[in-house]
């Protein structure tokens, strides 16, 4: 084993609405194990939760472990994207796409744990970030950018205490399917105009979203580019069907979806909301650029 390390540790204690509190206690127990020095982060919300996670790392660490879900996973690359201070994930959320994407496991808290602490010892993966300019305001995400139909489910999904798993998201799209109407986008594609009619836009770094819909599956995070997803109008019957196949990924190929490889882009809609890794950005316009390399992560 390497010399030990100190390691920030960041708990969301609501992730999964409270029900994996145990895996916060896990983390820190096995890295006082190993021999680290661990820094509790653990706040009674995210916002002072940001704060004291932010001055901890600024005081000087090896690492900062973020235990939740793709929020804690955006929290986390907010604080130390572009600098050398690598971020560790142990899955507790809902969704954890983001940690799926690296090859954390995110059903097996025991092996996820194992894997920060292999990772310690080792070089960490340097990846890429999205970063999202709105208004006077730059945001980081390293998953996906929603921006339309999927980014109205979010927002129903993210105040919705029942179902507690990955299932709250569909039903959340159920409910939100009588809203489904084309959205006239204006879209700015490094350099070249896009504009078009589409159900919803999503740009990825991450292949998927929404505790496994794999939406652009060939997303890789370290290619130094992002992917516009784009879903043209249909029917609310076209889309029921076309719908479970984002879950294996095979509608890829269907007439009504398409693909677009870019570094920069830029979006506008009326009356659309932006998220990205499941947190509230704020309405288009927004412009999403990737910015190669910069985020180190223990995977």
């Amino acid at each position: 084993m390497a010399a030990p390390h100190t390691v920030v540790v960041a708990v969301n204690p609501t992730a999964s609405f409270g029900h994996r509190r145990e895996v916060g206690p896990q983390v820190i127990a096995r890295l006082r194990q190993a021999g680290h020095t661990v820094v509790d982060v653990g706040e009674a919300n995210i916002e002072l939760l940001r704060r004291e996670a932010t001055r901890a790392v600024a005081a000087g660490t090896s690492a900062l472990v973020v235990v939740g879900g793709d929020g804690m996973v955006n929290l986390g690359v907010n604080i130390v994207a572009q600098t050398d201070v690598p971020l560790g994930i142990v899955p507790s959320g809902t969704g954890n796409d983001v940690a799926a994407g690296l090859g954390i496991p995110r059903d097996d808290t025991e092996a996820a744990i194992d894997r920060l602490l292999d990772a310690l010892d080792r070089p960490p993966r340097v990846i890429d970030a999205g970063i999202v300019r709105h208004g006077d305001l730059s945001t980081w995400f390293v998953g996906v950018l929603s921006a339309g139909f999927d980014a109205t489910v979010n927002e129903r999904a993210n105040v919705m205490t029942r179902p507690r798993g990955r299932s709250r998201y569909i039903l959340a799209l159920l409910r939100e399917l009588a809203t489904l109407r084309p959205i006239p986008y204006e879209v700015n594609a490094d350099g070249t105009r896009l504009d078009t009619e589409a159900l919803l836009i999503s740009v990825a770094n991450n292949g998927a979203l929404g505790g496994g819909m794999k939406i652009v599956p060939h997303a890789e995070l370290d290619d130094g580019m992002l992917d516009l997803f784009v879903v043209r109008p249909m029917s609310r019957f076209a889309f029921l069907r076309v719908f479970p196949k984002v879950f294996s990924g095979t509608h890829t190929e269907l007439p009504v979806v398409s693909f677009h490889r870019l570094r920069t882009v830029t979006l506008d809609a009326p009356g659309v909301v932006a998220y990205a890794d499941g947190e509230r950005i704020g309405p288009l316009p927004v412009e999403v650029s990737v910015v190669p390399g910069a985020l180190r992560v223990l995977a």
